[in-house]
């Protein structure tokens, strides 16, 4: 048997079993060695039951002294032990398991494992996990894993055991000068330690070698991403006859500062011979459309078809409505492309692409299907770039010959975290907004405030304003005690008679959003009760109110990004937090809110706040996930292996020296699925 064998091959894994195991992405006995546990139980040390204290989760050791079966609690039917030590007793209880009574026996030692509660002043232990005490048996720490439904901890214990049995197959792939220069254990150690460790120090050197690992390779393998672009892919270096300013120069406004110098950093990039990878990050209403325009005018002057990419139909075209009149007096064609044109219009705009007639073209991801052919493309466009990832990125670069690529999003990430999410490229930020722009007022509301702040919604509306009202929810749940849209949609359709109300839900058919988001961007709608599927790509002037209900159940990125859907036009925004908590975390989340309205400073706060979950929401598709790296925890290894990777691969670009050939058949499985790497 080999380390890449079918889980099926370890003994007690059939198909059933096999199919479970396949919801946690364990495929092979290597996937097994891979899954790392989330906690630890320490098994060696019995506490005296005499010590118990309830909440604990503890490990008893004792005698049987009495065994009640046939009882019930509620519905269901009870086995009852009395496990006593020398200290004291305590009463072991199992719900539905009377086959159990089969398994203990009085003369026997027993070790029960589980969380202590009480009851009508007696400690009890529910449902814990229990085996025979052996004569002379040490305890140990035992791995406790996240699991689904149809395995037990047990089972999972046992076949890690079988799979650990195959450890001398695993190759360390790590260049000995970084383990040496960075203290780290063998591979081999981390992995028979992470997961049955004979103490806590080696549980922490296991951990720090796989944190270590883990990042690491995700670095090597985007930065391989920018140096073999570098190295080895020529790129278009477009003439400096033909200028942005000749672009900026004919707008009816002035540039900011930031968008200025965002826009020479851009036309530096193309003029250069090498492929351009950069991310530009701006706020919501910050001006990266025009500096992606200015771009797009440059490759077009210079010979060359440019294309955007929106990730809904609705951004697309608002794109396309506000660049075509940017173009008009360029003699610059520019044309849109989406998924639900008939086949007609695709193919009369397929033609024209392919003759060179289309300039400029804008759409969704209908621009990487097949049929789609460019005369020539020399700049690539993607609009919030976490909503494609690096798999369609490459896509749609491929429509070229190395054609330049321009990323931008409007959600604004630590630089942190933009060196993970991104780091195959370069990274400019406009971190200034255009003159004259309001701020978005904010204020957060408690429950007992809700009337009140739909009364101001309402004055709004009144006069000739939209306003949007934002759930958590769907629709209502027995577990989440929040406000569902729907119920919400009811309560709006009684309160607002006199307005035109709209619903708005992940659940419902694309055909079906496009006509609400089209009738609330044409002012058909007054009100538009929402999820978070409104968080990117609406672009309404006139909607100066979003309310959001159980803000608690918001991070403040999220909160940030619903709350730049309004501020877009010439009126005074608002933006209203309902909130039905007295937790400190959500009280302090909704006065950063209150406070600013700088996006860069609301992401470093979340991230100092909430640790990284809320930005990994919205990792790129194609970029193996972190499974026991925590960027909240781990930020120092992060800026460390960064360094080693840059490195690396300024010595062995692409990983050719036989030394690293361990690490580059490592890297390339890692990024397999990717399309994004070809070391």
């Amino acid at each position: 048997m080999s380390i890449s064998d079918s889980i099926t091959s370890l003994h007690g894994v059939g198909p059933k079993k096999a199919k479970a195991l396949e919801k946690l992405k364990i495929r092979t006995v290597e996937d097994f060695l891979s899954y790392y546990p989330r906690d630890y139980q320490d098994r060696r040390h019995p506490k005296p039951i005499k010590e118990l204290v309830e909440d604990e989760t503890a490990l008893i050791c004792g005698k049987i002294s009495l065994m009640v079966r046939g009882g019930y609690r509620g519905r269901k039917r009870t086995l009852k032990l009395l496990v006593t030590d020398e200290t004291g007793g305590i009463e072991v209880i199992f719900f539905n398991a009377s086959y159990l009574e089969k398994s203990f026996n009085r003369e026997n030692e027993y070790e029960f494992y589980g969380k202590v509660t009480s009851r009508a002043g007696r400690l009890q232990m529910l449902h814990p996990e229990y085996n025979q005490k052996q004569p002379d048996e040490q305890g140990e720490i035992l791995p406790v894993y996240p699991l689904t439904q149809g395995i037990t901890q047990s089972d999972f214990r046992k076949w890690q055991r079988l799979a650990l049995s195959y450890i001398d197959e695993i190759v360390d792939y790590m260049p000995e000068d970084i383990i040496s220069r960075n203290r780290l254990c063998s591979l081999r150690y981390a992995i028979e330690n992470i997961h049955f460790p004979k103490d806590s120090r080696k549980v922490r050197e296991a951990r720090f070698r796989l944190v270590f690992d883990e990042l690491f390779l995700l670095q090597l393998g985007l930065l391989s991403i920018k140096y073999r672009i570098k190295e080895n892919d020529a790129g278009i270096a477009f003439s400096t006859e033909h200028k942005t300013r000749d672009f900026v120069r004919a707008l009816p406004f002035e540039l900011t500062g930031a968008q200025k110098r965002v826009l020479d950093e851009i036309e530096k990039d193309m003029e250069e011979s090498r492929v351009m990878n950069r991310l530009v990050q701006g706020d919501v209403g910050s001006g990266k459309t025009v500096v992606a325009a200015a771009a797009a005018y440059k490759a077009i002057k210079c010979g060359y078809q440019a294309v955007m990419m929106a990730p809904t139909e609705l951004l697309a075209r608002q794109h396309y409505d506000s660049l075509k009149g940017m173009f008009e007096g360029f003699n610059i064609n520019v044309g849109l492309l989406t998924g639900s044109m008939t086949k007609l219009q695709r193919t009369k705009i397929y033609k024209q692409v392919e003759d060179g007639t289309i300039h400029f073209l804008i759409g969704t991801h209908a621009l990487i299907q097949p049929e789609v052919k460019y005369f020539n493309v020399g700049l690539v466009i993607t609009d919030e770039q976490h909503r494609f990832g690096v798999n369609q990125r490459s896509l749609l670069s491929a429509k070229g010959h190395n054609p330049d690529v321009l990323v931008m999003t409007a959600t604004p990430i630590p630089r942190t975290l933009a060196v993970i999410l991104y780091g195959d490229l370069d990274h400019s930020a406009i971190d200034e907004m255009p003159a004259g722009r309001k701020p978005i007022l904010t204020k957060a509301l408690s429950e007992k405030s809700r009337n009140k702040a739909y009364e101001f919604l309402r004055s709004q509306v009144k006069e000739g304003r939209q306003a949007y009202i934002v759930t958590p929810l769907i629709e209502e749940s027995e577990n989440i005690d929040a406000k569902s849209a729907e119920q919400v949609y009811e309560e709006a359709l009684e309160r607002f008679p006199e307005f035109e109300v709209r619903l708005l839900h992940g659940n419902m058919k694309q055909s079906e959003k496009d006509v609400v988001m089209e009738e609330f961007y044409s002012g058909k709608a007054d009100i538009l009760v929402s999820t978070v599927v409104i968080e990117v790509g609406i672009n309404v002037p006139n909607a100066t109110v979003m309310l959001i209900e159980n803000a608690e159940r918001f991070g403040l990125a999220a909160l940030h990004q619903l709350r730049g859907r309004v501020g877009r036009g010439e009126h005074q925004s608002y933006c209203l937090l309902i909130t039905d908590t007295k937790s400190e975390l959500a009280k302090e989340r909704a006065a950063v809110m209150e406070q600013t309205n700088d996006g860069f400073a609301i992401a470093e706060k979340d991230l100092e706040l909430r640790g990284p979950g809320e930005f990994f929401g919205v990792r790129q598709h194609g970029v193996p996930e972190l499974r026991i790296a925590d960027l909240s925890k781990h930020l120092r290894i992060l800026h460390t292996v960064r360094k080693e990777a840059d490195s690396l691969l300024e010595k062995d670009p692409f990983l050719s020296l036989p030394e690293h050939r361990p690490l580059k058949e490592k890297l390339g499985k890692l990024f397999e699925n990717t399309n994004i790497i070809n070391l």
